[in-house]
């Protein structure tokens, strides 16, 4: 049998203690009373802000929407097949928020501004914005001035649209609405490169992820993605 030697011993016991943690940290958590359809149903919050960022077990997050007396409601940013009543939610202390910048352009990201297209984490010079922020009142607004040229002739003609301004696009399911908005993102090409950029944002609610992909390749293809 080996001898055991004091200060080996003394050396490994400095190391794992080296690593413990004696500062105590309270959180709030509460509990899961309901589940369904990406809605939660959350007892024990008493403090949570309305739009925070909460954290439940399996590390799904969601975001506080509805404050009632007894509950508080939250959308999921996750799957919900393994929240179950009865599950741990604690809060984050943060407001939902996500960055912007021209760091952004040609990256597809989720709610959070996390990216989902494989392409690493985000470079250059963003700024973390709340998700929701009171928009620029009118006065601060730059006034439009100049058309946002859509590329389809007869919007163009009929419709013209301001740049700067808000432009509703209505119409049944498969009717064009989609194409629409994607023509108009790839027609602002030669703004861009003639050194006058129109930055696109394409948001998609609800859509599957074939779909957005879709939707991504047909701007990698006319070479939109540099200012979208």
């Amino acid at each position: 049998m080996a001898a055991i030697r004091p200060d080996e011993v003394s050396s490994i016991i400095k190391e794992q203690l080296a690593g413990v943690k004696t500062d105590a940290q309270l959180e709030e958590v509460g509990t899961v009373l309901q589940v369904g359809d990406g809605i939660a149903r959350i007892y024990g919050l008493t403090q949570v802000k309305s739009g925070e960022l909460i954290e439940f077990d399996n590390g799904v997050q969601g975001i506080v929407l509805n404050l009632e007396e007894d509950n508080v409601g939250a959308v999921l940013l996750g799957s919900s097949t393994e929240i179950k009543e009865g599950d741990t939610v604690k809060r984050t202390n943060r407001i939902a928020s996500l960055k912007v910048g021209e760091g952004m352009l040609g990256r597809v990201v989720n709610t959070l501004g996390q990216p989902i297209d494989g392409k690493g984490p985000i470079t250059g010079e963003t700024y973390e914005m709340p998700l929701e922020r009171k928009a620029p009142g009118v006065i601060y607004r730059e006034p439009v001035t100049e058309p946002l040229q859509s590329g389809i002739k007869a919007i163009d003609a009929m419709i013209p649209v301001g740049r700067g301004q808000r432009e509703l696009i209505i119409g049944d399911r498969q009717t064009g609405k989609t194409a629409v908005a994607i023509d108009t993102i790839i027609n602002q090409k030669e703004f861009y490169d003639a050194g006058n950029p129109v930055f696109c944002i394409y948001v998609a609610c609800g859509q599957k992820a074939s779909t957005v992909k879709q939707v991504v390749n047909s701007l990698e293809a006319k070479g939109a993605m540099a200012y979208t």
